[in-house]
């Protein structure tokens, strides 16, 4: 079963002993998915990244770190959000997508359309989620 939350993060926050400073950006959108994403989860999905974008106001990050598999109904889902984002002028970014989706990502040409941060196949540094951005409303 795949799950679908929503988290939107409009702080700042600081590890301890000035370790670093890791910045969420105000209204970034984070939506944690889980599971797999087919052609039997993809209409749940779509109303859900519908309802993020018409929640949101700055960028829209899909943290792809959980999900199993994603095939092609799953992209087009992926790639309809991103025309509606691009045409509401938020940005969307897909954080942390598994090898499988990668390659899927890589062998279609969206890996060209969609922007990736913190694949498995990435430089680990690239981008990551703060811990406590990944919990649900």
């Amino acid at each position: 079963m795949t799950v679908f939350q929503t988290k939107t993060k409009t702080t700042k926050t600081q590890t301890r002993h000035g370790a670093g400073l890791r910045t969420v950006h105000p209204a970034t959108t984070i939506v944690p998915l889980h599971g797999e994403i087919d052609i039997f989860t993809s209409p749940a999905l779509r109303e859900r990244l519908l309802r993020a974008l018409r929640l949101s106001t700055g960028p829209l990050v899909l943290d792809l770190s959980r999900v199993s598999f994603c095939d092609v109904s799953g992209l087009a889902v992926l790639v309809g959000t991103q025309r509606r984002a691009r045409a509401l002028g938020i940005t969307l970014r897909l954080a942390a997508p598994r090898s499988q989706t990668v390659r899927m990502l890589r062998v279609t040409g969206l890996d060209r359309v969609l922007m990736m941060h913190g694949s498995d196949q990435d430089e680990p540094e690239t981008y990551s989620l703060p811990a406590q951005t990944r919990t649900g409303d």
